[in-house]
């Protein structure tokens, strides 16, 4: 009897230890999610004081809080204008494009269950590129007026993903051939943007090479609505399958005999991903590594669940989208370093970085 009783409080010991546990990672991941919504704010303050007009933070801050709620907080009005219609259009583009890359990386990694999935590896972005060459070079585009090469990048990035989903369903939808197939058309998409640049002229290579190097600062709050619509919309989608990519990280077998079906949420995560990337990348054109390196960062520090993994990853890919921005800025003054270039020159350093000192994988 004594021994039972020892066993019985043995067991209600270590159940309690567990569950501590448990509450104390969790805490950790909603911590780590505040934490970078905190950094965020204080990027985003340091970033708008940076450049020509000296501009303090609390300036920065007291503009904004003028123009939402129409008091008069003192500051004046050249001041108002830059902060709101110069640098803080860029700052909220880099921080909306980074979060939907960073969350985009971070779903095709988990339901593809592969570390080097991201929008940039497997094609999407070189879809788009090659859309914008067709609009650049030969003037065709599926819309007119000042959308033409916004919406060829949209189309062609859909055709890419389209491909992507078409080729694996071909042969049941498997993890293998939605990699094989992503990387087979990036290559195909990327050599023919290179094949159309001998039919180009020297205004066409240069505004080619501008939307390939990306960028934040040509659209304004008209255009960012639109995008930031499209990210909140895919973002929820994406959230509701959270669960579900969890569950399908221990084998699509496992996962389908606790009543998951791995095929149609692999399908589903690939076309609202794929329609997320397409909304940004046809705006702010080629940022590479942000939905690579993003996710790693945050798996390093929370852990595999994507009910967590999706935000801080989203938050994450802000983060260094910003950072790589303001580098881009202010590294060779008044040269405008190419925010994608900017992103993969940290990008590659920071991702080796990962790789050689990363010592669990949460696949």
């Amino acid at each position: 009897m004594a021994k039972a009783v020892r066993r019985t409080v043995t067991r209600t010991g270590k159940r309690s230890a567990i569950q501590e546990e448990h509450k104390k990672f969790m805490g950790r991941k909603i911590f780590f999610i505040f934490f970078l919504l905190f950094s965020i704010i204080l990027v985003l303050g340091i970033s708008v004081t940076l450049g020509p007009l000296d501009i303090t933070i609390l300036e920065v801050y007291e503009a904004i809080f003028q123009r939402l709620f129409s008091i008069y907080l003192g500051v004046e009005r050249l001041t108002e204008l830059v902060i709101w219609n110069i640098r803080l259009p860029r700052i909220i583009w880099g921080i909306v494009a980074g979060f939907g890359l960073g969350v985009a990386g971070c779903v095709m990694q988990a339901v593809l269950r592969n570390p080097l999935a991201s929008p940039f590896t497997l094609g999407i972005s070189a879809g788009a590129g090659f859309g914008v060459s067709v609009a650049i070079i030969f003037n065709f585009a599926f819309f007119g007026g000042m959308y033409a090469i916004i919406g060829n990048a949209f189309i062609f990035a859909l055709i890419c993903a389209g491909l992507i989903l078409g080729l694996s369903a071909i042969k049941g939808g498997t993890v293998e051939i939605m990699i094989l197939a992503g990387i087979a058309l990036n290559y195909l998409f990327s050599a023919a943007s290179s094949m159309l640049r001998y039919f180009a002229s020297d205004q066409q290579l240069r505004e080619m090479g501008f939307w390939g190097g990306g960028h934040l600062g040509v659209f304004a709050w008209e255009e960012l609505s639109i995008v930031t619509i499209a990210l909140v919309i895919c973002f929820i989608l994406l959230m509701l399958k959270s669960w579900d990519l969890n569950v399908m990280t221990v084998g699509d077998d496992t996962a389908k005999s606790l009543g998951v079906d791995s095929g149609h949420v692999r399908v589903y995560v690939m076309v609202v991903s794929s329609l997320l990337v397409a909304s940004i990348v046809c705006f702010v054109g080629t940022i590479g590594f942000i939905g690579l390196v993003a996710p790693h960062m945050c798996r390093m520090v929370i852990g595999g669940d994507n009910r967590f993994q999706i935000p801080a990853a989203g938050l994450t890919g802000a983060i260094i989208l910003l950072g790589a921005d303001i580098l881009a800025m202010n590294i060779i003054p008044p040269t405008i370093i190419p925010t994608g270039t900017m992103t993969t020159i940290l990008g590659v350093p920071f991702f080796f970085y990962l790789m050689l000192t990363r010592r669990r994988e949460y696949w």
